[in-house]
Protein backbone atom coordinates (compact mmCIF):
# COMPACT_ATOMS: atom_id res chain seq x y z
CA UNK A 1 0.00 0.00 0.00
CA UNK A 2 0.99 3.56 -0.70
CA UNK A 3 2.36 5.80 1.94
CA UNK A 4 -0.19 8.45 2.52
CA UNK A 5 0.50 12.22 1.14
CA UNK A 6 1.09 14.23 4.48
CA UNK A 7 -0.42 17.50 4.18
CA UNK A 8 3.14 19.52 5.43
CA UNK A 9 4.54 17.51 2.87
CA UNK A 10 3.43 20.01 0.71
CA UNK A 11 3.53 22.80 3.24
CA UNK A 12 6.81 22.30 3.83
CA UNK A 13 6.59 24.06 7.80
CA UNK A 14 9.91 23.70 10.19
CA UNK A 15 9.25 21.84 12.78
CA UNK A 16 9.33 25.55 14.85
CA UNK A 17 6.87 26.98 12.35
CA UNK A 18 4.53 23.67 13.64
CA UNK A 19 5.18 24.50 16.96
CA UNK A 20 3.84 28.30 16.82
CA UNK A 21 0.84 26.96 14.16
CA UNK A 22 -2.71 25.53 14.90
CA UNK A 23 -5.80 24.08 12.97
CA UNK A 24 -9.00 25.62 12.63
CA UNK A 25 -11.75 23.57 11.30
CA UNK A 26 -14.80 25.65 9.53
CA UNK A 27 -18.17 23.56 9.65
CA UNK A 28 -20.79 26.19 9.49
CA UNK A 29 -21.58 29.45 10.40
CA UNK A 30 -24.12 30.18 13.28
CA UNK A 31 -27.22 29.61 11.07
CA UNK A 32 -26.46 26.23 9.90
CA UNK A 33 -24.79 27.39 6.34
CA UNK A 34 -22.14 25.14 5.91
CA UNK A 35 -18.59 27.14 5.36
CA UNK A 36 -17.35 25.61 2.02
CA UNK A 37 -20.81 26.98 0.66
CA UNK A 38 -20.09 30.32 1.87
CA UNK A 39 -16.15 30.28 0.84
CA UNK A 40 -17.65 29.30 -2.60
CA UNK A 41 -19.69 33.05 -3.16
CA UNK A 42 -16.60 34.71 -1.24
CA UNK A 43 -13.23 32.75 0.10
CA UNK A 44 -12.71 35.93 2.51
CA UNK A 45 -15.40 35.33 4.85
CA UNK A 46 -14.13 32.31 5.28
CA UNK A 47 -10.40 33.28 5.09
CA UNK A 48 -10.78 36.40 7.24
CA UNK A 49 -13.89 36.42 8.66
CA UNK A 50 -14.44 32.80 10.15
CA UNK A 51 -10.97 31.91 11.17
CA UNK A 52 -10.76 35.57 12.41
CA UNK A 53 -13.59 35.67 14.36
CA UNK A 54 -13.59 36.32 18.52
CA UNK A 55 -16.09 35.53 20.66
CA UNK A 56 -15.12 35.52 24.67
CA UNK A 57 -12.35 32.73 23.97
CA UNK A 58 -8.93 34.35 22.24
CA UNK A 59 -8.11 31.14 20.12
CA UNK A 60 -4.60 32.73 18.43
CA UNK A 61 -1.50 34.93 19.72
CA UNK A 62 0.44 37.11 17.41
CA UNK A 63 3.40 34.95 15.73
CA UNK A 64 0.88 31.99 15.52
CA UNK A 65 0.23 30.62 11.88
CA UNK A 66 -3.46 29.64 11.24
CA UNK A 67 -3.98 26.37 8.90
CA UNK A 68 -7.42 26.98 7.82
CA UNK A 69 -9.79 24.05 7.13
CA UNK A 70 -13.27 23.97 5.22
CA UNK A 71 -15.21 20.77 5.23
CA UNK A 72 -16.70 19.57 2.33
CA UNK A 73 -18.07 16.10 3.57
CA UNK A 74 -17.89 14.38 6.34
CA UNK A 75 -14.27 13.29 6.38
CA UNK A 76 -12.49 15.56 4.05
CA UNK A 77 -11.47 19.26 4.07
CA UNK A 78 -10.47 22.04 1.50
CA UNK A 79 -7.07 23.37 2.56
CA UNK A 80 -8.47 27.64 2.39
CA UNK A 81 -5.63 29.61 3.71
CA UNK A 82 -2.27 29.26 5.97
CA UNK A 83 -2.23 32.94 8.08
CA UNK A 84 0.34 34.26 10.48
CA UNK A 85 -1.11 36.08 12.95
CA UNK A 86 0.08 39.74 12.87
CA UNK A 87 -1.39 41.55 14.74
CA UNK A 88 -4.82 41.79 17.57
CA UNK A 89 -6.83 43.78 17.90
CA UNK A 90 -8.42 44.01 20.95
CA UNK A 91 -12.55 43.21 19.84
CA UNK A 92 -14.77 40.83 21.42
CA UNK A 93 -17.18 39.36 19.06
CA UNK A 94 -16.23 40.33 16.10
CA UNK A 95 -12.34 40.17 13.92
CA UNK A 96 -9.88 40.28 16.30
CA UNK A 97 -7.04 39.50 14.40
CA UNK A 98 -4.94 40.67 11.11
CA UNK A 99 -2.99 38.33 9.54
CA UNK A 100 -0.51 37.64 6.33
CA UNK A 101 -0.79 34.48 4.13
CA UNK A 102 2.18 32.73 4.14
CA UNK A 103 4.02 33.41 0.41
CA UNK A 104 5.40 29.71 0.33
CA UNK A 105 2.04 27.75 0.80
CA UNK A 106 0.06 30.33 -1.41
CA UNK A 107 0.36 27.77 -4.38
CA UNK A 108 -1.91 25.34 -2.57
CA UNK A 109 -4.59 27.19 -1.17
CA UNK A 110 -7.94 26.24 -2.26
CA UNK A 111 -6.62 23.36 -3.79
CA UNK A 112 -5.74 20.83 -1.96
CA UNK A 113 -8.26 18.28 -0.51
CA UNK A 114 -7.53 16.67 3.03
CA UNK A 115 -9.14 13.87 4.20
CA UNK A 116 -9.21 14.00 8.11
CA UNK A 117 -11.96 12.41 10.98
CA UNK A 118 -12.78 15.10 13.36
CA UNK A 119 -13.93 13.83 16.54
CA UNK A 120 -13.40 16.48 18.90
CA UNK A 121 -15.79 19.15 19.57
CA UNK A 122 -13.02 22.35 19.37
CA UNK A 123 -12.50 24.04 16.26
CA UNK A 124 -8.81 24.98 16.64
CA UNK A 125 -6.24 21.99 17.31
CA UNK A 126 -2.63 22.64 17.54
CA UNK A 127 -0.66 21.44 14.49
CA UNK A 128 1.63 19.05 16.40
CA UNK A 129 -1.42 16.95 17.95
CA UNK A 130 -2.78 16.31 14.44
CA UNK A 131 -0.71 17.35 11.96
CA UNK A 132 0.57 13.24 10.76
CA UNK A 133 -3.29 13.09 10.56
CA UNK A 134 -4.19 15.24 7.54
CA UNK A 135 -3.67 12.75 4.50
CA UNK A 136 -3.73 15.01 1.22
CA UNK A 137 -6.57 12.98 -0.94
CA UNK A 138 -6.21 15.03 -4.11
CA UNK A 139 -4.45 18.57 -5.09
CA UNK A 140 -7.02 19.96 -7.99
CA UNK A 141 -5.36 21.24 -10.75
CA UNK A 142 -7.28 24.98 -10.30
CA UNK A 143 -8.68 26.86 -7.34
CA UNK A 144 -11.82 24.99 -6.35
CA UNK A 145 -15.16 26.38 -7.70
CA UNK A 146 -18.19 24.06 -6.55
CA UNK A 147 -18.75 20.09 -7.51
CA UNK A 148 -19.26 19.54 -11.49
CA UNK A 149 -22.66 19.25 -13.03
CA UNK A 150 -23.52 15.94 -12.10
CA UNK A 151 -26.82 15.77 -14.72
CA UNK A 152 -30.33 16.52 -14.87
CA UNK A 153 -31.30 13.57 -12.79
CA UNK A 154 -28.88 13.92 -9.73
CA UNK A 155 -29.05 17.95 -9.22
CA UNK A 156 -30.24 18.40 -5.94
CA UNK A 157 -29.58 21.81 -4.49
CA UNK A 158 -29.64 23.67 -1.26
CA UNK A 159 -30.16 27.72 -1.53
CA UNK A 160 -26.44 28.37 -0.57
CA UNK A 161 -24.86 25.59 -2.65
CA UNK A 162 -27.13 27.62 -5.66
CA UNK A 163 -26.71 30.87 -5.03
CA UNK A 164 -22.41 29.94 -5.32
CA UNK A 165 -23.20 28.30 -8.86
CA UNK A 166 -25.39 31.78 -10.21
CA UNK A 167 -23.05 34.39 -8.14
CA UNK A 168 -19.98 32.30 -9.25
CA UNK A 169 -20.72 31.61 -13.08
CA UNK A 170 -19.56 27.87 -12.66
CA UNK A 171 -19.40 27.22 -16.45
CA UNK A 172 -20.30 23.46 -16.48
CA UNK A 173 -23.65 24.28 -14.68
CA UNK A 174 -24.41 27.42 -16.84
CA UNK A 175 -23.99 25.74 -19.79
CA UNK A 176 -26.34 22.53 -18.68
CA UNK A 177 -28.93 25.02 -17.73
CA UNK A 178 -28.95 28.56 -19.48
CA UNK A 179 -30.67 26.60 -22.90
CA UNK A 180 -33.04 23.97 -20.88
CA UNK A 181 -36.18 23.70 -20.02
CA UNK A 182 -37.32 22.05 -17.05
CA UNK A 183 -40.46 21.63 -14.09
CA UNK A 184 -38.72 22.10 -11.23
CA UNK A 185 -38.92 21.03 -7.69
CA UNK A 186 -38.42 23.38 -4.48
CA UNK A 187 -38.56 21.51 -1.30
CA UNK A 188 -38.81 23.49 2.43
CA UNK A 189 -36.86 21.08 4.46
CA UNK A 190 -38.25 22.41 7.72
CA UNK A 191 -42.14 21.91 7.27
CA UNK A 192 -42.15 19.65 4.09
CA UNK A 193 -44.22 21.69 1.86
CA UNK A 194 -42.99 21.84 -2.10
CA UNK A 195 -43.17 23.58 -4.75
CA UNK A 196 -43.47 22.83 -8.48
CA UNK A 197 -42.50 24.81 -11.07
CA UNK A 198 -41.69 25.42 -14.52
CA UNK A 199 -39.34 27.09 -17.11
CA UNK A 200 -40.64 27.26 -20.74
CA UNK A 201 -39.09 29.35 -22.14
CA UNK A 202 -41.35 33.19 -22.05
CA UNK A 203 -40.19 32.95 -18.26
CA UNK A 204 -36.99 32.13 -19.00
CA UNK A 205 -35.03 28.66 -19.20
CA UNK A 206 -33.92 26.83 -16.30
CA UNK A 207 -30.66 28.79 -15.80
CA UNK A 208 -33.24 32.62 -15.44
CA UNK A 209 -35.66 30.85 -13.27
CA UNK A 210 -33.06 29.44 -10.47
CA UNK A 211 -31.08 32.95 -11.03
CA UNK A 212 -34.55 34.82 -10.09
CA UNK A 213 -35.06 32.49 -7.01
CA UNK A 214 -31.32 33.54 -5.43
CA UNK A 215 -31.93 37.14 -5.83
CA UNK A 216 -35.36 37.54 -4.18
CA UNK A 217 -36.52 33.81 -3.15
CA UNK A 218 -40.30 33.89 -4.65
CA UNK A 219 -39.82 34.30 -8.32
CA UNK A 220 -42.84 35.70 -8.08
CA UNK A 221 -44.89 33.33 -6.79
CA UNK A 222 -47.52 34.23 -4.03
CA UNK A 223 -47.54 32.21 -1.59
CA UNK A 224 -43.05 31.72 -1.89
CA UNK A 225 -43.61 35.31 -1.21
CA UNK A 226 -45.78 34.85 1.72
CA UNK A 227 -42.89 32.18 3.11
CA UNK A 228 -40.86 35.12 3.28
CA UNK A 229 -42.92 38.02 4.34
CA UNK A 230 -43.93 35.72 7.95
CA UNK A 231 -40.56 34.20 8.02
CA UNK A 232 -37.92 36.04 6.31
CA UNK A 233 -35.64 35.31 3.54
CA UNK A 234 -33.16 33.74 5.52
CA UNK A 235 -35.90 31.01 6.30
CA UNK A 236 -35.59 30.26 2.61
CA UNK A 237 -31.76 30.40 2.75
CA UNK A 238 -31.64 27.65 5.37
CA UNK A 239 -34.38 25.24 4.22
CA UNK A 240 -34.63 25.45 0.47
CA UNK A 241 -33.70 22.72 -1.96
CA UNK A 242 -33.85 22.75 -5.23
CA UNK A 243 -34.15 19.82 -7.87
CA UNK A 244 -34.83 18.84 -11.10
CA UNK A 245 -38.34 16.61 -11.89
CA UNK A 246 -37.64 16.70 -15.60
CA UNK A 247 -35.38 18.42 -18.61
CA UNK A 248 -36.74 19.15 -22.09
CA UNK A 249 -34.41 20.89 -24.64
CA UNK A 250 -35.14 24.48 -25.74
CA UNK A 251 -37.06 23.71 -28.76
CA UNK A 252 -40.21 21.93 -26.89
CA UNK A 253 -43.44 23.05 -27.00
CA UNK A 254 -44.45 25.29 -24.22
CA UNK A 255 -47.78 23.27 -23.71
CA UNK A 256 -45.68 19.86 -22.38
CA UNK A 257 -44.29 21.79 -20.06
CA UNK A 258 -47.07 23.50 -18.72
CA UNK A 259 -49.18 19.76 -18.91
CA UNK A 260 -46.18 17.95 -16.82
CA UNK A 261 -46.18 20.63 -14.45
CA UNK A 262 -50.12 20.30 -13.82
CA UNK A 263 -49.25 16.61 -13.48
CA UNK A 264 -46.39 16.67 -10.53
CA UNK A 265 -48.52 19.39 -8.86
CA UNK A 266 -51.21 16.55 -8.22
CA UNK A 267 -49.03 14.17 -7.72
CA UNK A 268 -46.83 15.72 -5.03
CA UNK A 269 -50.46 17.35 -3.72
CA UNK A 270 -48.09 20.80 -3.63
CA UNK A 271 -51.82 22.43 -4.58
CA UNK A 272 -53.44 21.28 -1.47
CA UNK A 273 -50.59 20.43 0.99
CA UNK A 274 -47.58 22.78 -0.84
CA UNK A 275 -46.67 26.21 -1.87
CA UNK A 276 -48.61 26.13 -4.96
CA UNK A 277 -51.38 28.54 -5.33
CA UNK A 278 -52.70 27.21 -8.50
Amino acid sequence: MATPLLLNRLLNLTQDELNRTKVKFNLHNGGGISQIETYLKNPDAVNISSIFWRQKRRYFNVGEIVISLVQMSWDTWLLATVKEVTRELGVIDGINYDGIEVEACQPYLGRVVIKYRKTQQTAVRHANNIIDKLEVLQVLPSIYDGDDFPGYDKVRLSYEQLAAIIQRRKQDWVAALENQKAVYLIADKESGKQYVGSAYGENGMLLKRWTDYVHNGHGGNKLLKEVINNLGFDYIKNNFQYSILENYNARTDKRILLERESWWKETLGSRVFGLNAN
